[in-house]
């Protein structure tokens, strides 16, 4: 997905968890930050402290939209991905991608993958892997407005 790029609908999902947005629901309002995750991945769970510390510092000026995306079949088990979302205090919306639905539109390959989106729907950032949170914060803080000390 190319920067500038609108965000995609939210459609596809297998199922909601934490509670269903759309993107009507997250344009026009304030930025957004997608986060992709898989419960296979290790860099994933490693990150997700940091996502949660993002969700719950940004809470007012950002959107927190997790993504799961499966790499193997028993990434599909729905059971195991809602008990780790729990261990791992998730408790933005997550959008549960089985059929790849999300990460299609997204042309998304990799987990952990961020994308932020300014508050009109536009990509303005796009990060894979699992270090680079103080460029992933420099990029939330550029869409939000922050100055940077």
């Amino acid at each position: 997905m190319k920067l500038r790029t609108p965000m995609p609908e939210l459609s596809g999902a297998t199922e909601w968890l934490n509670g269903e947005v759309t993107r009507e629901d997250l344009v026009g309002n304030k930025p957004t930050l997608f986060h992709f995750w898989s419960i296979s991945c290790h860099l994933c769970k490693d990150a997700m402290p940091n996502i949660n510390e993002f969700r719950d510092l940004y809470k007012d000026q950002l959107n927190v939209v997790a993504v799961h995306m499966p790499r193997s079949e028993k990434d599909l088990d729905l059971e195991e991905i809602k008990k780790v979302a729990t261990e791992h205090e998730i408790s933005q919306p997550i959008y549960i991608d089985n059929e790849h639905k999300l990460t299609d539109a997204f042309e998304n390959k990799y987990v952990p993958a961020y994308y932020v989106f300014d508050s009109e729907g536009q990509l303005r950032h796009f990060q894979a892997g699992g270090g680079g949170m103080k460029m992933l914060t420099k990029r939330v803080n550029r869409v939000l407005g922050i100055k940077e000390e």
